[in-house]
């Protein structure tokens, strides 16, 4: 598998396992957050203030009565007991609650109830000293002031109990939302690099295999004609090459007999040119049908298109067209340079056929990593831009069809006699074009590892 792919999977993986971490962290943060809060309500002191409240107005009313009916001697006996009761509920809640929140108001409580004792028992001993019922209202003020005081406290501390309630719904509220929030910002970072990862493993993967699918399918028609047409070459070529020989040779004894400017030597001179036409010919089907094999040597990436500059450039003076070396990169290649300079010619001339006049072709090394017989590997690309009309897209399907040819003279067996070097040297030939942009060729050969 792809290095690269590798890679990918496991940032995805680690992704996963930091959204289910961040789902999980944030859970339980959500969930201790709500238990603390839970934990800090005064429950018992909601109960605290409603029990003050009914024995307070309880004692009120009983103590009341004894106040204005001195007949009732059973009422203070019951009103003691009740008095001890609630005093001693009240001893076992306050250390209960005494940390808590409204701790202090329980204490204020506690504190009050005492004062409201001590006035009821003033009650008490005003009534059973002289023997009467109270008429006055000024004789209860003290114990209605201390009892108005226990119900005010009881009142703040169900306040309080119920402030505390509001604050445990928000912060409740509070924590639902974050981890909503975050439930949903991980669900979407989960499909998001869901969808990332299934293009990764596409591009990756996928896509390279129905390309390498599509292209070995190609080579194998393309390899399967060239060796047909190959075996056709080889013996049309082999029955050709004795004739034209024997042709040329009597050809040139006829001529030795003819007066240079007479119209029989310029017709001798056309039939000389055929043949050697013919010869080239001959000689492009023996190259084709039988290519030879590579004698590989490192050189510089550079060196090849610095000699196709060197040579060409006089060529194309008369056109004025311009062979320009470009960026270049320090890399150095296994080829066989008279082949590769066979090669790059070839395409350095088709190149100039496609300017015609006034143009430039230029002439770069470039380093990349491509896909060469199922694995990537470190590549040199030589290029040859030029700024010629393009390759029509109806030639494109035929480009490296053997015998295709656009040019009125061309024999059709450039371009696959090329593709078939490069195929020797273990590389592969590569271009891009657009009508009127220009056209650029890339030979994609492995790189020497210094």
């Amino acid at each position: 598998m792809n290095r690269g792919v590798i890679v990918r999977l496991a940032i995805f993986i680690a992704t996963i396992v930091l959204l289910v971490a961040l789902i999980g962290w944030t859970a339980h943060s959500s969930w201790r957050r709500i238990k603390d809060s839970h934990d800090n309500l005064e429950w018992q002191s909601f109960q605290i203030a409603n029990h003050v409240q009914q024995n307070i107005l309880s004692l009120n009313n009983r103590i009341y009565l004894y106040a204005a009916y001195t007949d009732h001697q059973n009422d203070w006996t019951n009103i003691v007991t009740t008095i001890q009761a609630f005093q001693y509920w009240l001893d076992q809640n306050q250390p209960l609650l005494s940390s808590k929140t409204e701790g202090p108001l329980l204490g204020q409580i506690y504190l009050a109830y005492k004062d409201y004792i001590a006035s009821a028992m003033a009650i008490h001993a005003r009534v059973y000293g002289s023997r009467r019922a109270i008429t006055r209202v000024d004789e209860l003020a003290d114990f209605e002031i201390k009892s108005q005081r226990m119900l005010d406290l009881s009142f703040q501390l169900a306040q309080a109990q119920q402030n505390s309630l509001d604050e445990f719904r928000l912060k409740t509220l509070r924590s639902l939302d974050v981890l909503r929030l975050t439930l949903f910002t991980a669900l979407g970072a989960l499909v998001f690099a869901g969808c990332w990862l299934a293009f990764v493993v596409y591009r990756e993967m996928i896509a390279p295999l129905q390309t390498q699918l599509v292209e070995s399918r190609q080579i194998a028609e393309r390899q399967e004609k060239l060796a047909s047409l190959g075996m056709l070459a080889a013996g049309v070529a082999h029955e050709i090459r004795n004739p034209l020989t024997a042709i040329k040779a009597w050809l040139f004894l006829q001529q030795k007999h003819l007066t240079p400017d007479s119209p029989e030597f310029a017709d001798a001179e056309l039939i000389e040119g055929e043949i050697d036409r013919l010869e080239r010919i001959v000689k492009d089907f023996l190259q084709f049908a039988r290519p030879p094999e590579p004698q590989f040597t490192v050189a510089r990436a550079d060196q090849p298109l610095i000699d196709v500059q060197t040579l060409l450039q006089p060529e194309f003076e008369k056109s004025k067209i311009e062979i320009v070396l470009g960026e270049t990169a320090s890399a150095q290649i296994r080829i066989d340079p008279q082949q590769m300079k066979q090669v790059l010619i070839n395409l350095v001339r088709n190149a100039a056929d496609s300017i015609g006049q006034n143009g430039t072709v230029v002439l770069r090394v470039r380093l990349d990593d491509k896909r060469i017989s199922d694995r990537t590997i470190p590549v040199v690309i030589l290029e040859i831009s030029d700024t010629g009309k393009g390759i029509p897209p109806e030639a494109e399907k035929r480009l490296f069809d053997p015998f295709f040819t656009t040019k009125d003279h061309g024999t059709g067996l450039g371009l696959p006699i090329a593709a078939r070097i490069i195929e020797k040297h273990h590389g592969a030939l590569q271009y891009q074009t657009q009508p009127d942009q220009g056209t650029t060729f890339g030979i994609i050969l492995p790189r020497v590892c210094e």
